[in-house]
């Protein structure tokens, strides 16, 4: 690796959306002589692009496209396989670069906080959603799909979205994608006839997008139901559609009126979409769920006018087989990293790290994506997300707010340190090596699902 520019040198922690984004605003920021080092802990770059995007949305994929030519820019280089807090710690970047964005996002899942979560056949979606991408973090998880044909699905966004559908996709259609090997076999085997949507709110707030439950409703052999009762809207709902509603949420009750009217169809699979419910418990036999305990709710204006789902005091039963949780990514601390535990995020003033919520600023440090605002948006706002931090970090070294490096180069500790740190060219290889081994197999991409196996390749692939 070579020596890096020493004129304005940051790192960037992580390699996802935001960290590319951020990259590319300092790079286009008419500073001159910017160099970007660029940390992830896994050998590969692009984040929940790589690991969270379901297999069969690869033209969500192809933003990637954006950040290779990001990384072509002469002052980037990428670190891979380089954990901080295991590998280097907060004072190391603080030794070599003049500013530090913390972009690494949020790796774990939002508890339900009910009993009967610690249940065998409850899952979280962040693990199931890893599992079927070849995260390395997520190769261990098993999922009992061979005996389940009633899965209960908490939430009812994106996440639950590509949950339900690659339940209840064809595996030959999946076969083809760059989906896990080792998923696609328990997905063959799976014997899953109908997974429930449980939704705390009405249709209207629904925060599934248009485009996702119609392409759950073109799959083959899959009915979505909703019935007549649940597409309904309260009045309040209603006024507020009619005052403030989006599109999209238009879109999505013209959905649910038109799957009501359509009854239960007479495919083999199900989606059926609830509203207005609230899981407040999961019982079980012989430490195994066997069902989930829903309230229902009603909707009641807030001080803005909002319609906010409150419990109404009855509830039902439903005899569920799994049960997965999609209610949100949280963020989890990293070493020598302020953390707000209420948000699971880095504290922040717009993107400017504070050592605690109203506390003095880490001068020199930032915070871009999730871990700054929440795991909230889609990819693209990263970007403006990626920009607003940029301008602060701008402006600080402007006024001369920054770090005071004593070192210029990472790669020297790294290579002391004897971390095989994982070079833009490795991955560049690596990448190669995955598609013809995908055309290989007659599939997009084959991916190696642990950090043993991807090491080992990158290391032959560096010796030819």
């Amino acid at each position: 690796m070579t020596e890096a520019n020493t004129a304005w040198r940051v790192a960037v922690v992580g390699s996802g959306p935001a960290a590319f984004y951020t990259a590319d605003a300092l790079f286009k920021s008419g500073v001159e002589g910017i160099s970007v080092d660029m940390f992830d802990r896994l050998p590969v770059p692009f984040g929940l692009v790589r690991g969270g995007v379901a297999p069969d949305h690869q033209k969500i994929k192809g933003v990637v496209k954006v950040y290779d030519k990001i990384a072509a820019n002469a002052g980037f280089r990428f670190f891979g396989n380089v954990c901080l807090g295991r590998d280097i710690q907060v004072d190391d970047l603080n030794a070599h670069y003049h500013q530090v964005v913390y972009a690494f996002g949020c790796e774990s899942d939002t508890k339900l906080g009910i009993d009967g979560e610690d249940l065998a056949g409850v899952y979280a979606a962040t693990d199931f959603v890893g599992w079927y991408n070849c995260h390395p973090d997520h190769r261990h998880h098993e999922f009992d799909l061979a005996n389940a044909k009633r899965v209960a699905l908490v939430g009812n966004g994106n996440v639950a979205m590509d949950v339900a559908r690659i339940l209840l996709a064809s595996p030959d259609e999946l076969a083809k994608t760059d989906i896990a090997e080792h998923s696609l076999e328990t997905l063959r085997n799976s014997t899953v006839e109908e997974v429930i949507l449980l939704g705390r709110r009405g249709p209207a707030q629904a925060a599934f997008s248009p485009k996702e439950i119609a392409e759950i409703a073109d799959l083959a052999n899959v009915d979505v139901v909703i019935s007549k009762e649940d597409a309904t809207l309260d009045e309040l709902s209603q006024a507020w559609l009619e005052k403030e509603g989006a599109r999209s949420q238009h879109r999505n009750v013209e959905f649910c009126t038109k799957q009501a009217a359509l009854g239960e169809g007479e495919q083999s699979q199900k989606l059926r979409c609830r509203f207005l419910v609230s899981p407040t418990a999961l019982s079980g036999d012989d430490g195994k769920l066997k069902a989930v305990t829903v309230e229902h709710m009603k909707l009641q204006a807030d001080d803005s006018g909002t319609p906010r789902p409150r419990a109404t005091g009855t509830s039902e039963e439903l005899k569920v087989d799994l049960l997965f949780k999609a209610i949100g990514y949280r963020g989890e601390p990293v070493a020598g990293v302020p953390f707000e535990q209420r948000k699971g995020i880095v504290p922040n003033v717009a993107g400017r790290v504070v050592e605690q919520v109203d506390g003095p600023e880490r001068v020199g440090h930032y915070a871009a994506g999730w871990c700054k605002r929440g795991p909230t948006g889609l990819i693209g706002t990263n970007s403006l997300d990626a920009k607003e931090t940029v301008v602060a970090m701008k402006a600080d070294h402007a006024e001369g707010k920054l770090l005071s490096p004593s070192k210029t180069d990472i790669a020297a500790v790294l290579t002391e340190r004897g971390v095989d740190a994982v070079s833009w060219a490795d991955w560049q290889r690596l990448d190669e090596w995955e598609r013809q081994q995908g055309e290989s197999r007659s599939k997009l991409r084959h991916k190696l699902a642990s950090m043993e196996e991807l090491m080992t390749v990158i290391a032959e692939l560096r010796q030819q």
